[in-house]
């Protein structure tokens, strides 16, 4: 693999950042002035947080990433660590209905985004070292279930139906690819969509949402699904008005108000109001390209460890991209979810980069491994 794969990945995800504090001045100025007096406010703290983020992904890039299989303790302290926070949330009172934050000063932490993370590293882990035994029931699907489970059900329950989705799919998305059989996963995977359908139905908001999407109205349910469409109705009249170049940078009227989450979930159609379908496109053409360095990386990994990493850690980056991107256009249900690099949060953003720097770092270490081969072979001769 060529070293101009990962600055041609480095260029996309700057251009994502850059495009993100542009558009979160822009839909956070008015409650920024309003409620701090600082127009700058949420992107001063953004900036940090992309600072913070970038200094933990160049760390985690510097550092070989077959130590967390080689020093699996590495991976087990770390998923010990975040289980344990997944159940400490539950000692603070609910925010909107939801146990998800640990109050850490000026800051939220939210520990359900490093579980997607960790639930990727446990189980790349467990899948490379079984190695053959991965074709076995016990090794290659029940203990990888066991291991999900253990970070997706404190989420289940705070409730975070997003992040659960994400760490459900991304871990049986693994076990496919590392080779579990297929029939050794389908009771779990229906288990678990059983779990998560009853959940759902259970969750008088979560089915308004739906109701709301699908256009089906029960009795008394008229004002619950005209409640939870209202994101959604606000963000298609963003799209329409910024038509195909855009109202004008500044010149959103959707943010003021009209939008809830403007500057978080929303953030996209902000600013497709003010620069445009030409700007939805480019923003959707940037992920893609990620998504297409990314597998490339994962393709020329230097082990089947490395490959399970990148195709994980990928997924955990791209998938909530193009769900936030859906809800936005309309097309799927609204749910809260961020638009990675671009929405506003602390915890999110430190998670992407560290993300990022596990998929630099298989593909750096990649690079280093083809030099050695090369000058072997020269030595050789």
């Amino acid at each position: 693999m060529r070293k101009s794969v990962l600055y041609a990945l480095g260029l996309v995800v700057a251009l994502l950042v850059a495009l993100g504090l542009i558009v979160l001045f822009s839909a956070s100025e008015i409650r920024a002035s309003l409620r701090y007096h600082d127009s700058l406010f949420f992107v001063k703290r953004q900036c940090v947080f992309i600072f913070t983020g970038l200094v933990m992904a160049v760390a985690v890039a510097m550092f070989d990433y077959r130590n967390w299989r080689n020093h699996w303790g590495l991976t087990a302290t770390l998923f010990v660590g975040v289980v344990l926070a997944l159940l400490f949330v539950f000692c603070y009172d609910p925010i909107k209905g939801s146990q998800r934050w640990i109050p850490l000063g000026p800051i939220n932490f939210q520990p359900a985004e490093f579980a997607k993370l960790t639930t990727i590293l446990a189980v790349s882990v467990w899948l490379d070292r079984v190695a053959s035994r991965i074709e076995t029931f016990r090794y290659g699907a029940a203990i990888p279930v066991v291991i999900i489970a253990f970070l997706a059900l404190p989420v289940f329950f705070q409730p975070d139906f997003g992040s659960v989705m994400v760490i459900g799919t991304v871990g049986f998305m693994l076990m496919f690819v590392a080779g579990t059989r297929f029939w050794h996963m389908a009771p779990f995977f229906g288990l678990g969509l059983a779990l998560f359908v009853w959940k759902v139905a259970n969750t008088p908001n979560r089915m308004a949402r739906l109701f709301a999407f699908t256009g089906i109205t029960v009795e008394g349910g008229e004002t619950a699904a005209a409640n939870a469409s209202h994101q959604s109705d606000m963000s298609l009249v963003a799209i329409n008005r910024g038509g195909i170049f855009g109202k004008g940078l500044l010149r959103s009227m959707q943010k003021q108000n009209y939008l809830p989450e403007a500057w978080t979930d929303f953030i996209l159609a902000v600013g497709a109001e003010e620069m445009g379908l030409m700007f939805s496109l480019a923003v959707i053409v940037l992920f893609l390209v990620f998504f297409f360095l990314c597998l490339h990386i994962a393709r020329h990994a230097a082990d089947r460890f490395g490959q399970l990493l990148v195709i994980g850690m990928t997924f955990a980056i791209f998938f909530p991209a193009m769900f936030n991107i859906g809800v936005v256009c309309g097309a799927l249900p609204t749910k809260g979810m961020a638009l990675p690099f671009f929405s506003y949060g602390g915890t999110h953003i430190l998670a992407s980069f560290f993300a990022l720097g596990i998929i630099f770092s298989v593909g750096v270490h990649a690079v280093k491994d083809k030099k050695r081969a090369f000058l072997r072979k020269i030595v050789k001769n």
